[in-house]
This record gives C-alpha cells, structure tokens and sequence, in this order.
C-alpha cells in the first residue's frame, strides 16, 4: 500500500463547508448540545412511556410513545447536520451526559401527572434551547440548520400543547 492511502485513511474528516471554521464550530457546538438535550428527552419519555401506571395508561403510554419516536427522528437530522456542515458530533453515552442540560429522572416511581408536567417542562426548555442555536445560525448566515431548527420548534410545541392539554382537568372555562 502506498504512503499517500495510508495517509488519507489517517486525515482528518474535513467536509467542505462555506461557512467558516469559528462558524463550523460554533454551530456544531450548539447542536452537540441539543443533540444530547435530546437523547435525553428521548430516554425519560421512553422511561415513562415503559412505567407509566394508572387509570389514564392507555393513552399516556401512546402520547409518550409517539413523542419519543418523534425525538428519535430528530436525533440522526441533527447529528448529520453537523456533519454535513464539516462537524465532528457525539460518540458515547459519556459525551450526552458531559453535554446534556435536560436532567435524567431516575426515579423507580413518577406519578403520570408529574411525568406530564416533567416533560412538558423538558421540552420547553428544548424550545428555549432551540431558539437560541437559532439566533447564533442567523448570525452566522447558516439558513439551512435554521430551517430545520424551525421544524423541531414546531414539534416540540406541539409536544408542549400536548402534554399541557393533557394535564388539564377538563373545565372549559380554565
């Protein structure tokens, strides 16, 4: 094998982006962080999803079911963004937890109505998340990860509407 093989195999993965590199960077960054924001949210929504308990089961378990494969989805857009922008991502369930800002629950038992809350209030944090890596790819010019920034936020606040709607008692005047 010639030299020059072995040292393509040894480069580094350089994707060509007319971004800039501090812009590459940053953006990369911002999404690594919502990326492990959202593997997060997907683990706690599939572990209430499995331990979800109570009169209102049926349809929590699907509700949490339906969210979490929509976070999933998100997962592998978000992750080749980066890549496709000339971004290095995450490689282990040590880099989410380094990275993530939504907290793990733990818990062995969550009332359904605090899991509800719980989520509705991750994902708005996610929202708040997301408009933020939003304002940096406006400044740096970078339209594409910003529309598809705009599809999460539309998700996630249907998500939010969701969890909100659900967690109402019914009474039309509230």
């Amino acid at each position: 094998m010639n030299k020059d093989a072995k040292d393509r195999r040894k480069a580094p993965l350089a994707t060509p982006s007319d971004l800039g590199t501090n812009a590459t960077r940053d953006i990369s960054g911002a999404l690594n962080a919502l990326l492990a924001d959202v593997f997060a949210l997907y683990m706690k929504t599939k572990n209430f999803h499995w331990h979800v308990s109570g009169p209102h089961f049926r349809g929590l378990h699907l509700m949490f079911d339906e969210q979490g494969a929509e976070l999933f989805a998100m997962t592998d857009e978000i992750a080749e963004r980066v890549r496709k922008m000339g971004g290095l991502t995450l490689h282990s369930i040590g880099n989410i937890a380094r990275l993530q800002r939504i907290p793990d629950n733990d818990a062995d038992y969550v009332d359904p109505l605090d899991m509800v809350a719980e989520l509705r209030s991750d994902n708005q944090a996610l929202i708040a998340s997301l408009r933020e890596t939003h304002e940096l790819c406006d400044e740096e010019n970078d339209v594409a990860t910003a529309s598809l920034i705009e599809n999460w936020i539309d998700q996630a606040e249907k998500r939010v509407w969701f969890l909100f709607e659900t967690s109402r008692r019914g009474d039309p005047g509230h």
